[in-house]
């Protein structure tokens, strides 16, 4: 069984399966909206398979793998067939192609999963590496920070990200120290450690506003969350978005949707 953190040879179709997360369906929904968007800007032709849940994650973090076993076997029937499936959160395609394989090494059905696991991308490493696309013809005078979430880390999706801003007509991305920082949130972990959590998360906004940004961006739902909810608490004037969002409205501007 490979443990790539990214798997070889992925479907790039244009027809794809959109997995939107269950904190796109509770919290983010414009997040969702914007991804599609993208996607149906370029050409795609776009399935929300019913019955979605969640990936499995917040188990396989407790240690509850026997918990987590069961989402992701419904996620898998849910997700059936041979197309590509998106997702616009970094921790939870990392879920499928990584930590679902870690949790099924011994079961009976891993095949199922790892076929799963072989053509799921992260949204944006989709974008450039699957689909092909290297410059966005988008425009957005702004200048943001992109905080690089712990489960991108071995993927290609931060370079995916930084190859579609810096693309953006108007748009700088700033630098930040310490750019590996967790922010914190690591699934349970900010329920299980909320005071330490907390510490990370304020030394992760430090750096991601110290500049002063305009926006600070990020592709993983559950970091945006919390040092979201952060930011709103100590009352910070930053915009917080994903970058679909920013890829959305940065056509918008441009004129081209």
């Amino acid at each position: 069984m490979s443990l790539l953190h990214t798997p070889p040879n992925r479907p790039a179709e244009k027809a794809v399966q959109l997995m939107t997360t269950c904190l796109c369906d509770a919290f983010y929904a414009d997040v969702a909206k914007a991804t599609v968007e993208v996607l149906d800007f370029l050409g795609c032709e776009i399935e929300l398979p019913d019955g979605q849940t969640c990936c499995g994650q917040p188990a396989f973090n407790a240690g509850d793998w026997g918990s987590s076993r069961k989402v992701v076997r419904h996620t898998a029937k849910v997700f059936a067939g041979d197309k590509p499936v998106v997702v616009p959160s970094g921790s939870c395609a990392a879920m499928i192609f990584h930590g679902a394989l870690l949790e099924f090494e011994k079961e009976e059905d891993l095949p199922e999963i790892e076929a799963l696991a072989n053509r799921t991308w992260e949204l944006l490493d989709f974008i450039v590496h699957g689909l092909g696309v290297t410059r966005w013809p988008g425009k957005l005078e702004a200048r943001i920070t992109v905080h690089r979430s712990c489960h991108l880390r071995g993927s290609k999706s931060p370079e995916a990200i930084a190859t579609l801003l810096q693309s953006i007509e108007g748009l700088t991305v700033e630098p930040i120290d310490e750019t590996e920082q967790c922010c914190g949130f690591g699934g349970t972990f900010a329920v299980s450690f909320p005071n330490i959590s907390n510490s990370m998360g304020t030394l992760k906004i430090e750096k991601l506003t110290a500049c002063q940004p305009d926006i600070v961006a990020a592709a993983d739902m559950g970091c945006m969350m919390h040092f979201g909810g952060m930011m709103e608490k100590q009352n910070l004037p930053y915009r917080r978005m994903h970058v679909a969002q920013i890829l959305r409205d940065s056509l918008k501007n441009a004129g081209k949707i």
